[in-house]
Order: C-alpha cells, then structure tokens, then sequence
C-alpha cells in the first residue's frame, strides 16, 4: 500500500493531539494516510502499554487512517541511532509516503524533539540507495518523502504553515479523546498529568480558534518546517 501522508508520533496519542483535524481533512479529501508510533507509551503515568494499544487502534478507527503500525522503540529511552534508523527507513520504504507529519523539533517532553529529529534523519537516509533494508526476505527500493513538516505540540511555537481545519475539529477530538486512561477522568486516582486537567481539554479547542483566527478561519492547526515550503504560484495560497 503506497500512503500519500505518513504521519509519526513518538507516542500513541501525538499524532491526533498534534494534527488529527488536518488528517481527518485529508483522508476527506480522498487522501491515503497512516500513522507509525515510535514507542507505545509505556512510561506514561496513567494506563498501560496495553492499555494504549487498544486505544490507539479505537483512534486510527475514528480518523479512518488505512494503516497504524508500532515499533516499539523504548519510551523515554530511544536514541537517535542507527538501529532506530533503519525501523524507520523500512517503514517510509514499505508504504512510500509522498509527505511526513512528526514531532515537534522541540517541546517540553523529550521524546517530542528526539522523536522528531531522528525522523527527519530517517527520512532523509531513506533515499540513499547504498542503504540496504530487506523485508520479508525482499530488498526495499529507495524512497524519501518529498516533504516533512511538524506539528505542533505543548509548546505554542509560531507556525510555519497553517492548514485550515474548519469542519474537522469534532473528530480530530473524538480521536483524542479515544485515549480515555490518559484524559479528565475524575475517577481516575492513578495520578495528575499535563495533559489530564479539564483545561487541557478546553485548550484543544481555543488553540485551534486561534489559529483559524489568525488565517482568517474557524479552526487551524500548525506546522513548522525545515526547509522553506515551496508553491507553484502565490495563487496556492489563501
């Protein structure tokens, strides 16, 4: 299957929270799109690794991504290397994405900026031809995305770009909010974190008013870049 966006996250969760409205709208659009987690969370205050399994699967469902995959890096320990590497260049050679969506280039949890820049690598060494992957016993060809953006996460960083997501902001939530062990849960006593206030929930919201707002838009979300991002006529813009 040949994606047209592959979208990573170093955890299950980051992908909706940084740009599920933006997906919703392009598999709409009649777009291919999947997501790769890097690791599965296991370090996370609340729920398991299991647990989040099974919610990031229920998430891939409401978004209708064509295909989620895991490879289990080590939460809060992967490194940039090059074993971590060739996961990855296997993944983008398997499904072939015209454009990356990744991490934050740096945010408050440290796996958001380690996450992002070892994808950036991954993608740029999977267009190396000297660069040798085998997959079920067949060789890979080279492939390297066309572009690769970030989302943005904790930190309010100044977009680069910004996609209109009016209409979408209902399901990127649903999504969200598929991750039940990790949001507002009143009954939930295994502990507070960032992202389990009331107010984190209100903030998915206001931040994606905001940004419509600027680009004169109900909702938007953002995306950073690091390379400049190129039209074909100043008419692709709105």
């Amino acid at each position: 299957m040949k994606l047209d966006i592959l979208a990573i996250g170093a955890h299950p969760d980051d992908v909706e929270l940084g740009c599920g409205a933006t997906i919703a709208k392009e598999i709409a659009n009649g777009k291919i799109v999947g997501i790769l987690d890097l690791t599965r969370g296991e370090l996370g205050t609340r729920g398991s690794a299991e647990i989040r399994d099974v919610e990031a699967a229920n998430a891939a469902k409401i978004l209708g991504v064509s295909v989620r995959e895991n490879i289990a890096l080590a939460d809060g320990f992967f490194v940039n290397d090059k074993e971590s590497q060739l996961k990855i260049i296997e993944i983008i050679r398997k499904y072939q994405p015209e454009m990356v969506l990744c991490n934050a280039i740096t945010d408050r949890h440290i796996d958001h900026g380690k996450g992002s820049k070892l994808t950036s690598d991954a993608c740029f060494l999977s267009g190396l031809k000297k660069i040798e992957t085998i997959v079920e016993g067949k060789p890979q060809e080279k492939w390297r995305p066309k572009t690769v953006y970030h989302y943005i996460q904790w930190q309010n960083i100044e977009p680069d770009v910004v996609v209109d997501v009016s209409g979408f902001i209902d399901k990127k939530c649903e999504a969200v909010f598929a991750y039940t062990s990790q949001f507002h849960d009143p009954n939930n006593k295994e502990g507070d974190t960032p992202i389990s206030s009331k107010t984190f929930k209100d903030s998915i919201n206001y931040r994606a008013r905001d940004l419509g707002r600027l680009i004169g838009t109900e909702y938007g979300e953002g995306f950073t870049v690091e390379r400049y991002a190129a039209v074909d006529s100043l008419f692709d813009l709105i």
